[in-house]
């Protein structure tokens, strides 16, 4: 196959061109000037030696110069320059110092020739030259051949061996640009992908940003639920309590005195809520604890007796979990103090198990019929989110005339440092 560009460096292919296309003509123009001097005295030879050096350069001319598109043509390369070892050839015969021009033949068979196919032709180049050397030796005699023979092989051996060399290193040459052009590939995919990335990195933040917007608006409108909702409506009731006992001076204090403390309650826990503080009660106990003194106050407010039991082995659960369960307790008693007026009784039972901790809150009032709600149902959901983002569970039993229960499951794990 024909190599007239080199594996190797563009630059250095453009810079050496001229030892295939000036070089040869220049050394042609040489000898053929060294035999004019040497033949001057022999026009015959003179006359024959000029004919064969034009026919080379006619020959160079003809296949290389004028024809670059045939230098990509192995079959006519290989023509060329077998024409042109075979006039060396016959010019060291006739005159041994056309041995210097094997120095063109050799750039033309490593310059255009490719491998494996260049070791013929280097090999006839180097016979060229070792022709030239063993000029004066007698080939009649054994010792003449295998002196001749000896001459050939110094010239054969190492510029085969330099071919060989060359075709090594050339491969290695092209492996590694192969590898640096995959790893310039890679490294433009991997730069394509970190920009993806981070564009998909930007997208998922301002997805989580708005995610966290409307996760804080649904925590923000279940603290309004929880605190100033609850608040007011028992403000209200009790108010109209005192409104309905205006001609009972003692029932009336009681109503208006509940109404100023609830008022004050929930002031204080909207503070709190504003400040992103736990709920009061659990700033100064146990989850047990806070459950009983709301339950007592709710009470001692409405008239209703609410009993709070507790099973199991008390422990610490995270604040979420804690805040999550109070605000349950505290939600399920103002439903029933704004639904189930004429409730006699309320239980609230706070379960530790292994693998949950469960709040059962019930109530023997008018009931209700849970697939026709009244639309004041925002508590109950506002309850079901706030559990169900700890990866709980709520539900709600409920029939007319009957009662309803609430039961609230969170999982259990321990809280990272227990309060002593």
């Amino acid at each position: 196959m024909a190599t007239w560009q080199m594996s190797g460096p563009e630059g250095w292919d453009r810079r050496f061109r001229p030892l295939v296309t000036v070089v040869p003509y220049a050394l042609l123009a040489v000898m053929t000037a060294v035999t004019l001097a040497f033949r001057r005295g022999q026009p015959g030879a003179l006359a024959v030696d000029l004919v064969l050096c034009a026919a080379a350069a006619a020959w160079s001319l003809a296949l290389f110069t004028l024809r670059p598109a045939w230098r990509d043509r192995p079959v006519v390369m290989g023509a060329f320059l077998a024409g042109l070892i075979l006039f060396g050839l016959v010019m060291v015969v006739r005159d041994p110092w056309w041995g210097f021009y094997s120095t063109a033949l050799y750039l033309y068979a490593f310059r255009i020739i490719g491998w494996p196919h260049e070791l013929y032709f280097i090999t006839g180049a180097a016979v060229v030259a070792g022709t030239a050397q063993a000029t004066g030796v007698e080939i009649g005699t054994w010792l003449g051949r295998a002196q001749f023979l000896a001459v050939l092989a110094a010239n054969v051996v190492p510029m085969c061996l330099l071919a060989w060399f060359g075709e090594i290193g050339t491969k290695y040459y092209d492996t590694r640009e192969t590898a640096l052009r995959e790893a310039r590939a890679a490294n433009a995919r991997l730069a394509t992908a970190l920009t993806e990335n981070a564009a998909l990195q930007q997208r998922l933040v301002e997805q989580a940003r708005a995610a966290g917007v409307l996760d804080e608006r649904a925590r923000m409108a279940r603290e309004i639920h929880d605190t100033l909702a609850q608040g007011l409506t028992g403000i209200v009731t009790q108010l109209q309590a005192a409104e309905h006992a205006a001609d009972d001076p003692p029932a009336w204090r009681r109503h208006h005195a509940a109404a100023t403390a609830l008022a004050r309650e929930s002031l204080t826990e909207a503070r709190r809520s504003v400040n992103e503080l736990r709920p009061e009660p659990l700033e100064t106990g146990r989850l047990a604890d806070a459950i009983t003194e709301v339950a007592a106050k709710w009470s001692a407010r409405h008239g209703i007796p609410a009993g709070v039991t507790v099973t199991g082995e008390t422990r610490a659960m995270r604040p979420e979990a804690e805040v999550a369960l109070l605000r349950t307790a505290q939600e399920a008693l103002a439903n029933v103090a704004k639904h189930a007026p004429t409730a006699s009784r309320v239980g609230l039972t706070l379960s530790y198990m292994d693998r949950e901790t469960a709040l059962d809150v019930r109530d023997d009032g008018r009931g209700f019929d849970p697939a026709r709600p009244d639309g004041n149902g925002f508590g109950l959901e506002a309850m079901r989110q706030r559990i169900e983002a700890l990866s709980g569970t709520l539900q709600i039993e409920s029939e007319v005339g009957v009662g309803t229960g609430i039961s609230a499951c969170l999982p259990a794990p321990l809280a990272p440092e227990v309060r002593s």
